[in-house]
């Protein structure tokens, strides 16, 4: 009988345990806001399949994804739901409002990811903490060829299992008001393009390495952009969808390397 009471003691006491709940999935927001006031800004026609492969690279690797072109989402508690942030070739004009501006500033300061795609350096021209924060903003790039691109840092998620080298076909994008404190993945010599602009290139930091794709953090947050993605197929690519994943996982602290790079 004793036993049997223990038993029946046990058993309530056992109910009220808390269950731990699962970890809530990641979520990522996809933003493509391309805007200028006179409407005459560069819109790419790789939204779409931007949007389309970051979902399925979600699906594919456990976190949710969210889009918008909307700029009333950046509020600081909508902003809250959101690990990382990714400007898919956004372009000129991101916000609306200084009151966004302050809110994406405080997300970034808080600890958010950010990751940037191709033409996101020609958002926000204006704003110089921007330039800081994504590393560097778009001053012009020669007619669409291939170059040679290398991988200038092995070990980030993005590059791991890359080859040393490869040729691809996009615009070769040359950033003034570079952050030298950036950490260069992919590089190019401008020394192998067609370029009839060549003597109005703006100066560069890191030489005749050019960076086509960093990362770094940045008041707290933490930074990946890459330069290429310019053709829609790309966005079936393999090579460049490592990247994008990659530069995603890190943001959202899942690739590891931690804060001390």
């Amino acid at each position: 009988m004793q036993r049997r009471s223990v038993l029946a003691m046990s058993i309530p006491l056992l109910a009220a345990l808390p269950v731990p709940l699962a970890a809530a999935p990641k979520r990522v927001l996809v933003y493509t806001r391309n805007y200028t006031p006179d409407g005459k800004g560069y819109v790419h026609d790789n939204l779409a399949d931007s949007v389309a492969a970051i979902r399925k690279l979600g699906e594919e690797n456990g976190f949710l994804v969210d889009h918008s072109d909307d700029p009333a989402v950046f509020t600081s508690p909508k902003l809250k739901d959101y690990n990382a942030i990714v400007f898919a070739s956004s372009n000129n004009e991101a916000f609306a409002t200084d009151a966004q501006r302050k809110a994406f500033q405080a997300y970034i300061r808080g600890g958010g990811g950010f990751v940037g795609i191709h033409s996101a350096t020609g958002s926000e021209r204006q704003w110089e903490w921007f330039w800081k924060m994504i590393g560097g903003s778009f001053d012009y790039h020669p007619p669409l060829q291939k170059f040679t691109v290398r991988v200038a840092d092995a070990t980030h998620p993005s590059t791991k299992g890359l080859p040393a080298s490869f040729e691809w076909e996009d615009e070769f994008y040359f950033q003034k008001h570079m952050n030298p404190d950036i950490k260069p993945l992919l590089v190019a010599d401008p020394a192998q393009l067609r370029d009839p602009k060549r003597a109005e290139r703006p100066s560069n930091p890191f030489g005749n390495a050019v960076p086509l794709a960093w990362y770094h953090l940045f008041e707290g947050g933490r930074v990946y952009y890459i330069a290429l993605g310019h053709k829609r197929e790309y966005y079936r690519n393999p090579l460049l969808l490592q990247q994008i994943l990659g530069g995603i996982e890190w943001a959202m602290d899942r690739g590891g390397r931690g804060q001390s790079k």
